[in-house]
């Protein structure tokens, strides 16, 4: 069946810029400490810089992740069943998704992201990998409400959101998204989630900070993003990268750090940064196995199954929708 067609559900001005890319730069830059929610990470050239960093040997996530899809590939298989509908969270270049496609024969896929260009380029090369599947790409930013394409309606669903993208949200968030995703699913539904536990910092910090300056290039492509699509001329040479370990939320952080006092302007907004002030870009939250089902159920999703991987630590928790229950 290949690619039905591609949904976009991206809310633009009169120029083509997404109006939620504008708004979070705006309100970003205008707080203190100042933060830019990390999925603008990701147009074009920031979703191939980091499909660069899920290859480098620092970067174990996606080694792991992969590794767990196929050494327990039956298993989960067997947990899930034929037949369900997969939608995936953040698809990117659906490298992974193969793996589960194969061991689950599903009855079609839905590719959910953000980056419109890698969404319709990963869509066509699973059309055909997979020529009998129907494939619905869907291009919204999944952290917002998503409406689900008509045709899967009546199917048994599976969300899968792999990556460990779950720890980039503080934790009220995550649980926002999970109960959200709970009530688009639908009863009946499972989640396939992956989940980076806490290790060693040094392993952390290397993961988020590697030595050929790929995760830097990564950073700064969102100021890059910045100057291009919003009109700013912010000085990007002034700015550098950085990861560090924040044990008391138990997670990586990523900044921009301002290497002088600046002053530059975007959208014809002024801002001003001293010299050491930074930019928050992104978090990478890591749980241990209780934290990882403490927030699925708060978040509507039972814990079912969990297949962990022990070097470097990392888990794929297999949760099944909880029933809503009415207030009394």
């Amino acid at each position: 069946m290949g690619v039905v067609r591609n949904l976009r559900q991206v809310s633009a001005d009169d120029t083509g810029i997404d109006i939620a890319f504008r708004a979070d730069v705006h309100a970003g830059l205008s707080q203190r400490p100042k933060a830019i929610p990390a999925r603008w990470f990701y147009d074009t050239t920031g979703s191939a810089l980091f499909e660069d960093i899920t290859a480098l040997p620092e970067y174990y996530p996606t080694r792991s992740e992969t590794d767990l899809l196929t050494r327990h590939a039956a298993d989960i298989a067997s947990a899930i069943g034929p037949g369900r509908a997969v939608v995936e969270l953040g698809s990117g270049s659906s490298t992974k998704t193969p793996l589960l496609l194969d061991a689950i024969d599903p009855a079609a896929y839905v590719p959910v992201d953000i980056s419109g260009d890698f969404l319709r380029d990963s869509a066509e090369a699973l059309a055909a990998r997979f020529p009998g599947l129907a494939i619905y790409p869907v291009e919204a930013d999944f952290t917002q409400r998503v409406d689900l394409p008509r045709e899967i309606c009546p199917l048994a669903k599976l969300g899968f959101f792999p990556g460990s993208t779950i720890g980039n949200m503080v934790a009220r968030t995550a649980i926002d998204l999970l109960r959200n995703w709970r009530s688009a699913l639908g009863d009946g539904a499972l989640m396939l989630i992956g989940v980076d536990r806490i290790k060693d910092i040094g392993i952390l910090e290397r993961a988020y900070d590697d030595p050929a300056g790929v995760t830097a290039a990564f950073n700064l492509n969102l100021l890059e993003r910045i100057n291009s699509e919003l009109g700013g001329d912010i000085a990007v040479e002034n700015f550098s990268h950085r990861a560090v370990w924040n044990d008391v939320h138990a997670r990586i952080e990523m900044h921009l750090v301002a290497a002088c006092d600046m002053d530059f302007t975007v959208d014809g907004h002024s801002y001003h940064l001293a010299k050491g002030e930074t930019i928050h870009s992104e978090n990478s939250h890591k749980y241990g196995p209780r934290d990882a089902n403490l927030l699925l159920r708060a978040g509507g999703w039972t814990p079912i199954a969990t297949w962990d991987d022990a070097d470097p630590a990392f888990a794929l928790i297999l949760a099944e929708a909880t029933e809503f229950r009415s207030a009394p």
